[in-house]
């Protein structure tokens, strides 16, 4: 009786512990695949662009040097002020430049009276010939010391005209419109021209530099540059003409310049200490507000790209072997896809090679899938998460509250 009455309990356990188990696998379903959001990408036309450093220079920069040797009185004008072509801007004291000047007009005034008293007497001379009172040869000698006289008023008059301008060198002008800089020399100082003999350099009072517009200075590897070409000989590149380039000009702060420049030079050689070419745009500066010298970031347009991929810059991943995007092929699974892809447009990066029209590129949900794994693709929004995930304060997609069980 005891060895069946525990049978029983026994046997009742066994089939209710094979029951939960048979329960439990029943409760056990295949996790369904992650839903990641995709963007289905086109191929299409993009500006080819190129985010370079630049530094500014004036357009025209003139040096303001004596061209006289002397003291210097005074400076006119303002340091720092704008200042017309031929304005004052220095003063050497002129006085023995005034000097030389009155003794070359007195050796003129004697150079034309010694040729005014040849004149007479070969005039003279000339009317006496026919009448036998004068020899040719005394005629001669006269005409020749008339021709003498005449060539010494010459020479006089162009040393005057030397005088007259070495005096006017002692006031100093602007060579060209633009705005002044610091004095280098103060008055009172002894002041020279250059000199071909000795080789010394005319002393450098002050540089007048041109600021609107601006010359914008950028190089481009020679790399980058051939990169380009190939790109253009296969029609992937429409590359634009030297007048037509365009440069956007981002300053120090990181807001955006308000004027557009022009590519207005290439250089034909690649400088041998940096291996690069040297590029040059004109850049309007109508206020005033950019300054020679200055560091800016600049976004050049040279053309215009082809069959190109805009992948926004949440899909683009990177390891060791390069760049590769996240594709949901046709059958639903994840594959890896290396791409090309060294440009940004906006949020977006250019890629320009591994992706094909209509390949689906995942952009969200990125650490949930797995290469050769199934996926559930979803188009997704710029202003979306991942889809299926709840954001904070959002119920999520299955309808139950956040944290519910």
């Amino acid at each position: 009786m005891k060895s069946s009455s525990l049978r029983t309990p026994l046997l009742c356990l066994g089939l209710l512990s094979l029951a939960a188990c048979g329960k439990g696998k029943e409760q056990a379903p295949q996790m369904p695949p992650p839903e990641v959001g995709v963007v289905k990408v086109q191929p299409q036309t993009e500006p080819l662009r190129k985010s370079l450093v630049g530094r500014l220079s004036p357009y025209r920069s003139g040096d303001v040097r004596a061209r006289v040797s002397g003291l210097l009185l005074k400076r006119v004008y303002v340091e720092g002020s704008d200042v017309k072509q031929g304005q004052l801007m220095f003063e050497i004291d002129p006085a023995p430049y005034q000097a030389a000047l009155n003794a070359d007009l007195a050796n003129l005034a004697a150079a034309k009276a010694t040729y005014a008293n040849a004149h007479v007497q070969a005039e003279r001379d000339r009317a006496l010939v026919p009448k036998g009172f004068v020899s040719k040869a005394q005629l001669d000698a006269d005409e020749a010391t008339e021709r003498s006289s005449a060539a010494a008023v010459l020479q006089a008059e162009a040393v005057v005209q030397t005088a007259r301008v070495n005096l006017s060198y002692t006031k100093i002008t602007a060579p060209i419109n633009g705005r002044s800089g610091q004095q280098q020399v103060t008055e009172g100082a002894i002041v020279g021209s250059s000199t071909a003999d000795t080789g010394a350099n005319a002393t450098l009072l002050t540089t007048v530099d041109q600021l609107d517009p601006l010359y914008v200075n950028f190089t481009v590897s020679v790399a980058d540059l051939d990169r380009l070409r190939r790109a253009q000989n296969a029609g992937k590149v429409t590359l634009a003409e030297q007048n037509k380039a365009t440069v956007a000009v981002t300053l120090p702060d990181g807001s955006v310049y308000d004027q557009q420049g022009t590519l207005d030079f290439s250089d034909t050689t690649v400088n041998p200490s940096t291996g690069a070419v040297n590029l040059r745009a004109q850049l309007p500066n109508p206020n005033r507000t950019l300054l020679p010298g200055q560091y800016v970031t600049i976004d050049a347009n040279l053309g215009e790209q082809h069959n190109v991929f805009l992948v926004p810059q949440a899909a683009l991943l990177r390891d060791t072997a390069g760049a590769y995007t996240m594709v949901v092929g046709a059958d639903g699974k994840v594959v890896r896809k290396d791409v090309t892809a060294s440009d940004t447009s906006g949020t977006s990066w250019v890629v320009t090679n591994g992706l094909q029209a209509g390949d689906q590129v995942v952009v969200s949900g990125l650490q949930r899938v797995k290469e050769g794994a199934p996926a559930k693709a979803a188009p997704w929004q710029p202003d979306q998460g991942a889809p299926g995930v709840a954001k904070p304060g959002q119920a999520p997609a299955s309808g139950k509250p956040a944290g519910g069980q």
